[in-house]
Order: C-alpha cells, then sequence, then structure tokens
C-alpha cells in the first residue's frame, strides 16, 4: 500500500465517481480504476458497491477513515518541521455556525491575529450538520458546533456556552406583548428559519411537533442578517438563541423567551480524536479556551 493508492481512493470516495476523480487527479479514468483494483486486490476485500452506483462498502468506510489521518499527517509534516518549536507559520480551518459567528468569536479571533499573524485563519461559516460532516471528512481542523456529533466517542468535545431559544417578532405583532411565549403560541405564524443543515432547525421543528402542528416555513437562509430583515419586514417570525438576540440592534424586532419546551442551543468546540491536529490548531484551542475560561485537554 502506497501514498498515491490513498490519495486515488479517498478522491474515489469523496466524488463517488471514477471519473470525477479522474478528472480531478489528473490521470486517465482506467489508471484510476487499475489503482483501486490493485489495493482491493493487496487487501482482500471490496472497496466500493460499484453497481447501481458507486457506494463505500463497509472495509471501504473503515479505510476511508484511517486515509484521512494517513494524509493529514503527511500533509502537516513539510510545516509542522519547520515550525516545531515557534509557531511562525501555519494554518487553522474553523468551522462556525452564521448563527454565532458574530457573537464572540471576532474577538478571540482578532486577539490571536495580534499575536500569532502569520497564523492563517481560515473560517468556513456553515451549519453544525455540515461542520460535523467537514471534519470527518478533514476539510476543517476545528469545529463551534451547535450539536454533538452522532459519533461522540469519535471527538473530543467540549461544552463552551448554553444559550435558551428566543422567538423573535416584529413590535406591531401581539405575540411582540408577552413576556413568555411556547410552541403552541406559534401556531398560526410564518416561520423564517435557517436551513435544514442547521441543528437548530431540527430543534425547532421538533418542538412544533410535540406541540401538535407542523410550522408554516415562509422561508429558509443560511443567513443570519437576512432573517432578521425578513422579520423587521413583517414578513414572519423566527427563533433564535438569547446568545445571538444579544447583539441584535434592530428596534423593530422584540425577542421573547421561548417556554413549554424550553430549549437551549448548546454551543461546543469539537474536533477529531485520534486524528492528527496541528500545532497551530492546538494553540488555537488553547488560545480559545483561555479567552473564555474553560479548561480543555488537548
Amino acid at each position: 500500500m502506497n501514498i498515491k493508492q490513498l490519495e486515488t481512493f479517498v478522491t474515489v470516495a469523496n466524488q463517488l465517481s471514477f471519473t470525477k476523480a479522474s478528472e480531478e487527479m489528473f490521470i486517465t479514468q482506467s489508471s484510476v480504476s487499475k489503482i483501486i483494483k490493485s489495493l482491493e486486490e493487496e487487501l482482500s476485500v471490496q472497496l466500493f458497491h460499484r453497481t447501481p452506483q458507486i457506494q463505500l462498502t463497509d472495509a471501504g468506510k473503515e479505510l476511508y477513515r484511517h486515509s484521512l489521518d494517513v494524509l493529514s499527517m503527511l500533509n502537516n509534516i513539510p510545516i509542522e518541521i519547520g515550525n516545531l518549536s515557534k509557531l511562525k507559520k501555519g494554518m487553522v480551518r474553523i468551522g462556525i455556525p452564521p448563527i454565532i459567528g458574530s457573537s464572540f468569536f471576532p474577538a478571540v479571533i482578532g486577539s490571536f491575529k495580534a499575536k500569532y499573524p502569520d497564523i492563517d485563519i481560515r473560517l468556513t461559516e456553515v451549519g453544525s450538520k455540515v461542520i460535523i460532516d467537514e471534519l470527518e471528512k478533514g476539510n476543517l481542523d476545528v469545529g463551534i458546533v451547535c450539536s454533538y456529533p452522532s459519533d461522540r466517542d469519535g471527538y473530543h468535545i467540549y461544552p463552551l456556552v448554553k444559550s435558551q431559544l428566543m422567538v423573535g417578532v416584529h413590535v406591531d405583532n401581539p405575540l411582540a406583548e408577552r413576556d413568555i411565549l411556547s410552541f403552541g403560541d406559534l401556531r398560526d405564524e410564518g416561520f423564517v428559519l435557517f436551513k435544514e443543515d442547521f441543528s437548530l432547525y431540527d430543534s425547532i421543528i421538533e418542538g412544533c411537533t410535540q406541540s401538535g402542528f407542523s410550522p408554516n416555513i415562509i422561508c429558509n437562509s443560511s443567513q443570519k442578517d437576512f432573517i432578521l430583515e425578513m422579520v423587521a419586514s413583517r414578513m414572519g417570525i423566527t427563533c433564535l438563541p438569547h446568545i445571538t438576540c444579544a447583539h441584535v440592534n434592530d428596534h423593530s424586532i422584540r425577542f421573547v423567551p421561548l417556554e413549554n419546551p424550553k430549549i437551549y442551543l448548546n454551543l461546543l468546540i469539537t474536533w477529531k480524536r485520534n486524528r492528527y491536529l496541528s500545532y497551530a490548531s492546538r494553540e488555537w484551542i488553547r488560545f480559545t479556551s483561555d479567552a473564555l475560561d474553560i479548561r480543555l485537554e488537548i
């Protein structure tokens, strides 16, 4: 088994297509097929179900998991050897949900960059489900998420913030006069929500379902500002964690605590267990834990 085989295997697994893998690697499709075939013969297992469409076998899924770890370590060797004693260079790839990105992380990241100006911070703003998927694939180093990964044993997970869910309504909406709201009170309202790849979406749908109705969803968006503009334009209501509401300065929107059931957004910091983590990534985690006054084991 060699690195070329693993790189080819991972590319096919990511694309689920021999043709697309060959295009990405700039080699012929027949070469890709031969490499995968030789790897299967060497391991004496089938790595892909090839009909009706390409899918990883159980053995393929296991090899994929280990291959990501091996390739991640190899890709980081040049940087780590050159910067072992001093954190002069490096890169940290961080996933942050847009729902909390503007709350307190800009200040943390700004302070980190002031201390380590040559470390490249790559921020990806997507929903928690996508962040966990990208961590699994090795495309992100650290994730700030609002839900636990399904494979909890495969991740380091530390709580950061627990924030109650609030209902955002236009001040002219009769609901704005209430001190507390329940999901039942929202039955006749139109909802403006984050997209389905946000874990908050699942929590809201579940809360409505438990209250005996399916929400009337007017639109979904991945942008918090757009959602707030929709509410400010009287197009519907939304549900956001208190940590986010506290930074909204639009006086046409009022946020009312949601009870019965009371739902909390649990903000977590997570990264893959048993996968190589660069010195720059480890230092960012340490720096962030000190800034937020939490105790992490790295």
